[in-house]
């Protein structure tokens, strides 16, 4: 149970990984790189479970970490980087895939690339935005879009570590606020107040 203003605790709310804009992104990153393999990888491609794997690590890990924030900053700020490396690797397999074939990679500031930034600027993000385009287009185009929004899920991985980082230092862990929780329970003890709820 998280602690409320009438139940203090020391283990805080955890969790909400579907409001993360960060795992909103890895989870269609996973959806288009599922339907880019069935597509367009021949069956028996070694690849496909390489690639599908990375993504699915890269969706995975961002929910392990919130989950596993609640008791361990330390443990959250390491699967963040789990999935952050997934990513990277599937990026490069993108990447390699237009190489070896000879396919345009866009460059950033390409109006192709652009276009595709705009589509994730919303406040929830799903494959539904972006079906018209990875069901219809050939390889060299879902590529691109795929390298675009890994780009985007690892630009907010990036600040999410870099702010619980932060957080870690300011703030510490389970162990500080365990300590914080139990003086505060004898100072109340020693003046000869009760116990808060939760903490008999």
């Amino acid at each position: 149970m998280n602690p409320t203003p009438d139940q203090p605790g020391f283990i805080p709310p955890h969790g909400n990984y579907q409001g993360l804009l960060s795992y909103q992104m890895a989870e269609v990153v996973y959806d288009i790189t599922y339907r880019f393999c069935q597509r367009f990888l021949s069956r028996g491609d070694r690849t496909i479970d390489q690639m599908v794997q990375a993504a699915r690590s890269g969706k995975q890990n961002i929910v392990e970490g919130s989950k596993a924030s609640g008791t361990s900053k330390e443990m959250e700020i390491k699967l963040m980087n789990v999935a952050r490396a997934s990513l990277e690797e599937l990026l490069v397999d993108y990447r390699d895939f237009l190489r070896v074939r000879d396919l345009v990679l866009w460059a950033k500031d390409s109006r192709e690339a652009q276009f595709v930034r705009k589509l994730g600027n919303k406040s929830h993000v799903t494959y539904e935005t972006y079906r018209e385009f990875c069901g219809t287009r050939p390889p060299e185009v879902v590529a691109n879009i795929a390298i675009c929004l890994i780009h985007q899920t690892n630009y907010l991985l990036d600040r999410q570590i870099r702010r619980l980082e932060e957080d870690f230092v300011k703030g510490g862990g389970i162990r500080e606020r365990m300590t914080q929780a139990r003086l505060q329970y004898r100072n109340r003890m020693n003046k000869g107040q009760k116990p808060k709820q939760g903490e008999q």
